[in-house]
């Protein structure tokens, strides 16, 4: 029985834990702002159950890391029945956002009139490519609806990573050189292999130099879309010391046709590496970018370390 100061002696007293002061104490957790723009997700490339089942791991990821946010998925290359364009996804965001104003004002709720952009449109793309970054910017203007479109995913510290995770998977890299884990097949030379001609090779470039800290083997980008580039980065490799190479896709992987991989591979005469796919820090990449456009904070975007 309790007294008026509290529980019956005996019986445990629950007190609520004080907050930690300090450096130490635990950030809040961050949840998406009320009434913020969808994040939309452009994703280029052929369109199939592995790009949609891709493309939905991608929004998930963000999602888990921020609470409450209304992320979508827009195809470049759609059909608007199975896969909605994102010219489609961001006239249908604008209808939502107008029709949920409307119905608060009928139903005597003061509210404020929505203001700034329907969208932050993140392309699915670990490298620019201007091609694919002309029909997404297309596809914004004909949409008529206030989008804003970020830059792509990378150069990035977390796609390093990918990469090298990616590798080890393969066999093609030690997964942690501190424990001196011993690949017979480990590569000596990588070739970064990307898609967007010479801006694009050149920004796989500041990748590839993480890359090659990571693994302290030499790394050089080329151009799957530009023809001998693969071949060309092979002979550079191997003239300067390298002999057992591997061929790492810096892709996300539906932005071009996988057998481009198999034939550059074939090239360069060396093994491949898969494409980054739905790896963790693509996600937290494309949030990233939607954080940053609305000038929130994000949350730590960080993988576990793959030394």
């Amino acid at each position: 029985m309790s007294s008026p100061t509290g529980p019956a002696s005996g019986l445990p007293v629950r007190m609520p834990r004080p907050r930690q002061p300090g450096r130490h104490r635990r950030p809040e957790p961050l949840a998406a702002p009320e009434g913020a723009p969808a994040l939309v997700l452009a994703v280029p490339g052929t369109t199939g159950a592995a790009t949609r089942s891709l493309a939905e791991e991608v929004v998930s990821i963000a999602r888990s890391e921020l609470p409450g946010l209304d992320a979508r998925i827009g195809y470049v290359d759609g059909d608007d029945a199975e896969f909605p364009t994102v010219q489609s996804v961001l006239v249908h965001a604008a209808e939502e956002r107008t029709a949920r104003y409307e119905q608060a004002l009928a139903a005597g709720v003061e509210v404020k009139e929505p203001e700034g952009p329907v969208a932050v449109v993140v392309p699915l793309l670990a490298g620019p490519d201007n091609a694919l970054l002309r029909r997404i910017r297309q596809a914004l203007m004909d949409s008529r609806v206030a989008a804003e479109l970020t830059d792509v995913l990378g150069p990035h510290p977390l796609l390093a990573e990918a990469l090298h995770v990616r590798l080890s998977e393969a066999g093609l890299a030690r997964a942690d050189r501190a424990r001196l884990f011993t690949v017979a097949t480990a590569a000596d030379g990588i070739i970064l292999a990307a898609v967007g001609g010479e801006e694009a090779v050149q920004a796989a470039g500041i990748t590839g130099m993480l890359l090659a800290a990571r693994l302290a083997v030499p790394v050089m980008a080329a151009a799957l879309d530009q023809e001998g580039s693969i071949a060309n980065v092979a002979e550079q490799l191997r003239s300067s010391g390298s002999q057992q190479l591997a061929l790492a896709p810096y892709l996300i992987g539906p932005e071009i046709d996988a057998s481009l991989v198999e034939g550059a591979a074939k090239e360069a005469g060396c093994p491949a590496a898969e494409a980054l796919g739905a790896y963790p820090a693509i996600g937290k990449l494309a949030l990233a970018k939607y954080t940053t456009a609305l000038g929130i904070a994000p949350p730590q975007a960080q993988g576990a370390p793959v030394r």
